[in-house]
């Protein structure tokens, strides 16, 4: 086995991170300058996003290296999804404790996977020493004037989102050994782990909703958090029905030990689309649902009246917690 020393900087570099196959047109200048050169198609808005993965705060530290390296690039990739872009490029910066040779195959492997299969080049980065984080920035393209926003949504609209909710959170609890699934939901284990550490950008779908969809975001702190953010940046409140979350079937066997709806409501790490639409846009977003084998449900609706409102049938619901706040004194870590 190598020495875990023995790769350099410039030898990662060459070695695993220029040999990608994606090569897209506009990019003008790719890896081994002090720059990229990167040019935007007529009639397009760039769309770019930042975000940055710790370890022991965003995933657990015995992930494994390709699940890292799968999980570093869908994070952003969801952030274009959320706004309708289409993903072109990505850079990456790593700090690691040790450079060493499994470990970076493991990572381009599960990187480099999902760039791929939504066509997005690696354009520059930086690696350094030091504890391990992941950063990455992703640039993706949008029909001008026409990018989802957080700050439309009209009181009448529906609110929907797709996917399942709170599925990572539970994977989560079963890693750090919190929770234990009844014997009759095993079978669901490693399912609810993988959606954990190998979230689904909704990349086809936020491309869907152009044009259907008035306000958009991704859900990565939690849905009622989330949710919050677009009822500030348009002005507006909601009312959510519960019992309408899309959720997994193994929540009702452990309801009460995660903390009720309190857990789908503020779980974060789901990566799915949380929206708002006209009821005329109903028939049309089943009908996207249907084409990409992803549930797309309502769950609320937008109201005049400022502020979130969760039902549990008839009964207003009390939130301890709308979702994760890095900087919350009161709140554990993530992982």
């Amino acid at each position: 086995m190598t020495n875990p020393m023995s790769l350099t900087e410039f030898q990662s570099i060459r070695d695993y991170f220029s040999k990608q196959g994606i090569q897209r047109s506009e990019v003008e200048l790719s890896i081994g300058d002090d720059c990229a050169l990167l040019s935007v198609p007529g009639g397009k808005s760039l769309a770019i996003s930042v975000d940055v993965l710790a370890s022991g705060v965003h995933f657990p530290e015995h992930t494994s290296p390709e699940d890292i390296g799968y999980k570093s690039l869908a994070v952003s990739l969801s952030d274009l999804a959320a706004m309708g872009a289409e993903p072109a490029w990505v850079t990456l910066a790593i700090t690691l404790p040790v450079m060493e040779e499994t470990w970076l195959q493991g990572f381009c492997r599960g990187f480099f996977a999902l760039a791929d299969r939504y066509n997005v080049q690696l354009v520059g980065g930086d690696t350094t020493h030091g504890p391990l984080v992941i950063t990455t920035q992703v640039g993706g393209y949008v029909a001008k004037n026409m990018a989802l926003r957080r700050s439309e949504a009209q009181p009448g609209d529906l609110v929907f989102v797709t996917g399942v909710i709170g599925e990572a959170n539970i994977g989560l609890k079963l890693l750090q050994k919190n929770l234990e699934l009844p014997p009759q939901y095993d079978y669901l284990s490693d399912k609810l782990i993988e959606r954990l550490n190998r979230p689904t950008p909704r990349v086809e779908i936020g491309q869907e909703l152009l044009g259907i969809a008035t306000a958009a975001i991704d859900v990565s702190d939690g849905l009622a958090a989330d949710l919050n953010h677009i009822l500030e940046s348009s002005q507006v409140g909601a009312r959510l029905d519960v019992h309408k979350l899309p959720v997994s079937e193994c929540l009702p066997a452990i309801f009460d030990r995660i903390g009720g709806w309190g857990q789908p409501l503020a779980a974060g790490d789901d990566y799915e689309i949380l929206f708002t639409a006209p009821e005329r846009a109903q028939s049309t977003l089943q009908e996207i649902a249907k084409v990409h084998n992803c549930a797309i449900t309502c769950i609320g609706q937008i109201e005049p009246e400022p502020g979130l409102r969760c039902y549990s049938e008839s009964t207003l619901l009390e939130l301890s917690s709308m979702g994760y706040e890095h900087f919350k004194e009161s709140q554990n870590n993530n992982t």
